[in-house]
């Protein structure tokens, strides 16, 4: 019997500034794809990360305190 080919809806592209993340200006961008339109890019620094939405000009900083604060309550009040 044939395998269903599998078709994945998500893709990430990763670009990395600096190899050494401990050092102030340095970032980890990713690029976030759904059916290949982009729905949005995370950058990931060593004091904070920025989420912008896909067609945002807006981005919104949270820093690392902040978004553990969001991750529980999303996660362990569900």
């Amino acid at each position: 019997m044939p395998r269903k080919r599998l078709v994945r809806k998500h893709q990430v592209r990763a670009t990395l500034n600096v190899v050494e993340l401990t050092k102030a200006g340095t970032s980890l961008e990713l690029q976030v794809f759904a059916d290949r339109e982009k729905i949005g890019s995370l950058s990931i620094g060593r004091g904070s990360l920025t989420w912008r939405g896909g067609k945002r000009q807006k981005a919104k900083r949270l820093s690392w305190s902040e978004f553990a604060q969001h991750m529980d309550s999303w996660t362990y009040t569900r």
